[in-house]
């Protein structure tokens, strides 16, 4: 049973705010190398699961260029879209443009689609991959639509009680949603707030209000990122730019 908000206790929230997106890309870039640095010298490699969309491409990119031990550090997705990788709306496409290039082209990239029967067959596939990786994981990054969804937890979304409730058992889950195009794979929310460092980020001064609001009390159907706000279970860092 899923505890009420009244049973939930606050989990810390440190808001990191820049001036413009190069400004936070440089900024998150460092964080995350340092976190993977600390992973690989404490237990020799490193998990990361990044997010989609036209957002992460500049962090991407600073990312790529940071002096990791790229060859010990697994990157996989938050969600995906039921599509090819070679599919213009992929993010597996878009890690491999932009992601895994430059030092982190030595990394090793674990995907969720799979050419499956159907969506919860594939979903099954991307668990057990995400399962195979040793969780939790250490860095996780999310980002967040104007209608207040992150990861693939959309809003009216078909599987969306589960795949936001702690204790769901499954890591990979398929879900639809009015509005979503494709059907989509996306990690539950468990497996995302176990991670070693969660961060949210978030660009576009017209997300500003709608983080505001989604820190605020309110039902987490409506807003989706509340799950992963009231969820966390260490302290989650918020990088903004607009």
């Amino acid at each position: 049973m899923k505890a009420t908000e009244a049973e939930r206790p606050t989990p810390a929230i440190n808001r990191n705010d820049f001036a413009n997106g190069a400004e936070l890309a440089k900024a998150l870039a460092g964080t995350v190398a340092g976190a993977l640095a600390e992973a690989i010298a404490a237990r020799g490699k490193a998990t990361l699961a990044v997010s989609g969309g036209s957002t992460p491409k500049r962090f991407f990119e600073a990312l790529s260029q940071q002096p990791v031990d790229w060859d010990r550090v697994t990157i996989t997705l938050i969600d995906e879209r039921l599509v090819p990788a070679d599919h213009e709306r992929s993010n597996h496409r878009l890690a491999s443009e932009y992601l895994l290039t430059h030092l982190a082209a030595k990394a090793r990239f674990v995907p969720l689609y799979s050419d499956a029967a159907d969506a919860d067959q594939a979903a099954r596939t991307a668990a057990a991959r995400i399962d195979g990786l040793g969780l939790p994981l250490d860095v996780a990054i999310l980002g967040m639509g104007t209608d207040g969804h992150t990861a693939s937890f959309f809003p009216n979304g078909s599987t969306l009680d589960l795949a936001t409730d702690p204790a769901c058992p499954h890591s990979v889950i398929a879900i639809e949603a009015p509005g979503a195009g494709e059907p989509r794979l996306t990690l539950t929310l468990p497996r995302i707030v176990e991670a070693g460092l969660l961060l949210l980020h978030i660009e576009g001064a017209e997300k500003q209000a709608v983080l505001e609001k989604a820190l605020e009390p309110g039902p987490a159907d409506d807003m989706p990122v509340r799950a992963v706000l009231r969820g966390a279970r260490k302290p989650l860092e918020i990088y903004w730019a607009p």
